[in-house]
């Protein structure tokens, strides 16, 4: 058979351990190609990245050409790849053997084209940058060059137009993680110490991560939790369930930053941006606090306090008002003062109700008392003295303790309000610094990921 015929003919008297040229001074050209199948792994920690490529190469053998006349007009046959010349071309940033199929044969045709097509699993260093991260781009390069002849003896070319390799997608696999925007492609010579150049083809493989899982699972969460502790601020400052509520959100973002942390990348080289934002958001939780506990401490026990200084009076009372648009101070300190006043009533009508009088139904009976009433008043006089001496300090006393209460009062409506105007103040300003840190991330992220 001819294919029989052929094989032999091309392989009885070939010699494989030397490059397929008849004269020593010219140079094999090795065009190779490139298509990327799919991305397997990203390992951040390590920085390995693992990739399912298509590899192609051709170079002309002058050692295996024939006519085709001679061989029932064949004009291309399979050979083993083991009992022909290859040239040793490998990849630079290889640091693992992948479980790659093994193909044995190569293509020959009649001009002496050999053609060796072959997918890899390529595992190779690659510098990963994850402090966009999930709004990451990476880009990986594979270096294919000849770890042994220099360029005089082999030198490498690109199988395809550089735009046709760029935006070739048609075998990628675009259901992962990670998405293939290009793939890139540049020659060079490369040398050590003055020795003698290579050849070097190099392929930027750049990718993007789908930051949606991310998003739905780390950032919204995050968000939520900052929303409702700037909600929190609407609870009244003078109750304790400020404090509770808060303490509360701080313990579950704790929670949720133990949950996430085996999600995020980690590296000895830095932090992901997405790590300072739960740092900085965890802070931030942590001054809403202190911030609850000062403005509950201005506005609890009053009265052990000093007077609220004048200073203070005119900066938080007067100017920040103002400054806050806050037309009625005095109306968050309405309901407390109410609370109080009904307590105090309450205890002033049982202290100070009067007996009820005597009420006479016969007139004789009424006579008789109010006959006999004048001589005993008047028969008592020292002892009448003496109780009219006692009942005017007790009133006098009563009198005091109802002023200092007065007084009392005045003050806790003054730290009150001071309260409520600090507390105004500092929410809006921590609401401001909230405001400002999600607009310069979020403008950080969309111009990375524009980029």
């Amino acid at each position: 058979p001819a294919l029989r015929r052929l094989c032999h003919h091309l392989l009885a008297h070939y010699q494989k351990g030397t490059r397929p040229v008849r004269d020593w001074r010219t140079t094999t050209t090795v065009a190779i190609d490139l298509m990327v199948y799919a991305i397997l792994s990203v390992d951040e920690k390590d920085q390995v990245l693992t990739t399912y490529i298509w590899y192609r190469q051709h170079w002309t053998d002058e050692f295996l050409k024939w006519d085709p006349a001679r061989f029932d007009n064949l004009t291309q046959i399979s050979l083993p790849v083991e009992s022909i010349w290859v040239p040793d071309i490998l990849i630079n940033e290889f640091v693992d053997v992948g479980k790659s199929p093994h193909v044995p044969y190569v293509y020959v045709s009649h001009h002496g084209e050999v053609q060796n097509l072959k997918p890899i699993q390529v595992m190779t260093a690659c510098s990963l940058d994850i402090y966009n991260f999930p709004f990451d781009v990476q880009n990986c390069s594979l270096t294919f060059t000849s770890w042994l002849h220099h360029i005089r003896d082999i030198n490498l070319s690109l199988w395809r137009h550089p735009e046709l390799v760029k935006f070739d997608q048609s075998v990628f696999m675009n259901q992962g993680e990670w998405e293939l925007l290009y793939v890139l492609s540049h020659f060079q010579e490369f040398s050590v110490k003055s020795s003698d150049s290579y050849a070097e083809m190099k392929f930027y493989v750049v990718i993007r991560r789908r930051p949606l899982f991310y998003t739905v699972s780390l950032l919204l969460p995050s968000i939520f939790l900052m929303v409702m502790d700037i909600v929190g601020f609407y609870l009244p400052p003078h109750s304790g369930e400020r404090v509770s509520f808060k303490i509360t959100l701080l313990l579950g973002y704790s929670v949720f930053l133990i949950i996430v942390s085996d999600t995020l990348p980690a590296t000895a080289v830095g932090t992901p941006l997405i790590g300072v934002y739960f740092v900085v958001c965890m802070a931030l939780l942590v001054i809403s606090l202190t911030e609850t506990i000062l403005i509950v401490c201005l506005v609890h026990k009053q009265d052990l306090q000093p007077h609220v200084p004048e200073w203070l009076k005119h900066l938080l009372l007067e100017r920040a008002t103002i400054l806050l648009c806050i037309r009625d101070r005095k109306k968050f300190s309405q309901s407390r003062m109410q609370t109080l006043d009904t307590s105090r009533q309450v205890e002033n009508n049982d202290s100070t109700a009067k007996p009820t009088p005597y009420v006479c139904e016969e007139p004789r009976e009424c006579g008789a008392v109010g006959g006999t009433r004048p001589a005993l008043a008047f028969a008592g006089r020292p002892e009448g003295s003496a109780a009219l001496q006692e009942v005017l300090r007790e009133t006098t006393a009563i009198r005091q303790l109802l002023e200092k209460r007065e007084e009392f009062r005045d003050l806790a409506r003054d730290w009150l309000q001071v309260g409520y105007v600090l507390d105004v103040l500092l929410f809006r300003v921590y609401l401001a610094a909230v405001l400002a840190y999600s607009i310069t991330l979020g403008t950080l992220w969309s111009v990375w990921r524009d980029a």
